[in-house]
């Protein structure tokens, strides 16, 4: 349903993924339209075949509930977030936990499907539970990724930190991607749990951060996309070139350009 945002002009997809159709209120309907349409589908389908067996409504609405609720459940645990409360509060919740397209995970409950045909149900439980004891390990080292990188970053100079993010990265457990908003800017680095210090000295590079009171920032507020920008990014860093005010969200990339993560706002041109 997400998909449909695409249509809402500029950013719509930021403005609105995540949100209505993921809050709390939302996941009360959707496993009972789930599984309407899936009736309706069967009645449809068996039309023509109906030798088909019957299906039985209340075990298709408790998958329909697994699966919907499971959904935000598992998008909480990577770097993109969700916003649960919605429509009430638009507040984003991160798990910064899984890589958001985790091959191990993946892997683990691929091989659970596909080695429980033939009604070998024991190869999807195994394979459940080592995916699910997998995100508890990934948890503990997240929470304790962010206590360690914290204290280092404090270390190392410019004051507490004041936000922080511990990013997961493709296919390595055992590193982790820093961003972190201290009194003198951003500072962005590599966390290796596997060595001492845990924060690569050498990958550290330093940002500005803005105030609330940038200009260039207030002005590309004023406009629907920067507005809706803003409103997703979790690290924004503003770059003025010209009439054009470039945000970037350090949490996927450090340079403006075209691509993901990125908005070119131009600014009307001052009255002279």
């Amino acid at each position: 349903m997400d998909v449909l945002a695409y249509w809402d002009g500029p950013l719509g997809d930021l403005a609105f993924r995540r949100g209505w159709t993921h809050g709390i209120p939302a996941l009360f309907v959707w496993p009972f339209l789930l599984t309407g349409l899936m009736l309706l589908l069967d009645r449809l389908v068996r039309a023509w075949r109906p030798s088909l067996e019957v299906p039985h409504a209340r075990e298709i609405l408790r998958l329909s509930a697994i699966a919907i609720v499971s959904h935000p459940i598992l998008d909480t645990l990577n770097t993109y977030g969700v916003r649960w409360l919605m429509p009430f509060d638009g507040r984003w919740f991160y798990g910064d936990t899984l890589f958001i397209v985790d091959p191990w995970m993946s892997l683990v409950l691929a091989l659970g499907v596909g080695l429980s045909r033939g009604g070998r149900d024991r190869a999807a439980r195994l394979g459940l539970a080592a995916a699910s004891a997998y995100v508890l390990v990934m948890v503990g080292l997240a929470l304790a990724g962010r206590l360690v990188a914290s204290a280092e970053l404090m270390a190392m100079g410019g004051g507490p930190v004041q936000q922080l993010l511990v990013a997961p990265v493709l296919a390595d457990p055992f590193t982790r991607r820093v961003v972190a908003r201290q009194a003198d800017g951003y500072r962005t680095a590599t966390f290796h749990w596997l060595r001492r210090p845990h924060i690569d000295p050498a990958s550290v590079r330093r940002f500005p951060a803005p105030s609330a009171e940038d200009p260039a920032l207030l002005a590309a507020a004023r406009t629907i996309p920067g507005r809706r920008f803003l409103g997703w990014a979790r690290f924004p860093m503003v770059q003025a070139e010209g009439d054009v005010v470039h945000i970037v969200d350090l949490r996927y990339r450090e340079r403006a350009g075209p691509g993901f993560a990125v908005v070119s706002v131009p600014l009307p041109a001052t009255p002279r």
